[in-house]
């Protein structure tokens, strides 16, 4: 039991009392939206892990520091397999920030959380400006006021090693050559007016219509609405050469430009 003697002492603790409260700093809570790789998992894990590996072999750094989200959406898995995968994944340097499509009964504490209502666009979203990474850092900050849907990007400066640019609006164009460690993602296609000696991810929210244009080809990872390919599982004839690709089904294609 609290005993205040005194009438000033008494009235000297409320004044103290008041004072903390009425001093205590607001909390600021601000939204943020970050751009982050979605992995969605196949059965058997061992045989899905075993592809990822050779991913991250031949494209070094690929998940070092970006967020993750794991997407296992329809996945027949129990909490104790969940948790093995995302193990598996820790043990590899994929840090998994959210779990999408996960069922509550496959869910618990200590568990990244359950992440909801993402979708690869939003038709009435707020535009966003460009992003352009230079640090490999992801985040985008929001922008209050509505703006025109912007369509494409040019960026008239080569793109150096351990540099990303960011676009899912639309189209990227490069005036000059993308080094081995820097990497492109557009939401539509991507056009570089130079050498791609490192990666480039068009379609990066569902568009397979998209392509990806290199007046010279040396590339570390090319993709296209989430199919990958390694340069060196190209034709041989194709690298060193002017180079369009696009997606048919499952597969992506290529050809040299005139």
């Amino acid at each position: 039991m609290l005993t205040i003697s005194g009438l000033k002492n008494g009235h000297d603790f409320f004044t103290q009392m008041t004072k903390m409260l009425t001093d205590a700093r607001a909390i600021r809570i601000k939204g943020r939206s970050f751009l982050a790789v979605v992995l969605a998992p196949d059965l058997p894990f061992d045989d899905w892990l075993v592809r990822l590996d050779d991913l991250a072999a031949r494209s070094a750094g690929f998940f070092l520091g970006r967020p993750v989200v794991l997407d296992v959406t329809d996945l027949p898995i129990d909490r104790a397999q969940l948790k093995e995968l995302i193990a598996e994944l820790a043990g590899r340097s994929v840090n998994i920030m959210g779990i999408e499509g996960g069922r509550p009964s496959i869910l618990g504490p200590g568990m990244p959380p359950a992440l909801k209502g993402g979708r690869p666009v939003s038709d009435d979203a707020v535009a966003k400006e460009p992003l352009i990474e230079l640090h490999n850092s992801e985040q985008k900050p929001s922008v209050p006021e509505v703006r025109p849907t912007l369509q494409s990007i040019v960026i008239r400066d080569p793109v150096r090693s351990g540099q990303s640019v960011i676009f899912p609006e639309g189209d990227v164009t490069i005036i000059g050559s993308v080094a081995s460690g820097a990497e492109i993602i557009a939401g539509g296609s991507i056009h570089i007016y130079g050498t791609l000696r490192g990666r480039a991810m068009a379609g990066s929210l569902g568009n397979a219509s998209a392509r990806i244009f290199c007046r010279k080809l040396e590339a570390e990872l090319l993709a296209i609405d989430g199919i990958y390919k390694m340069a060196d599982d190209m034709a041989p004839g194709l690298r060193g050469h002017s180079v369009q690709l696009w997606l048919e089904g499952d597969s992506i294609m290529a050809e040299k430009l005139i």
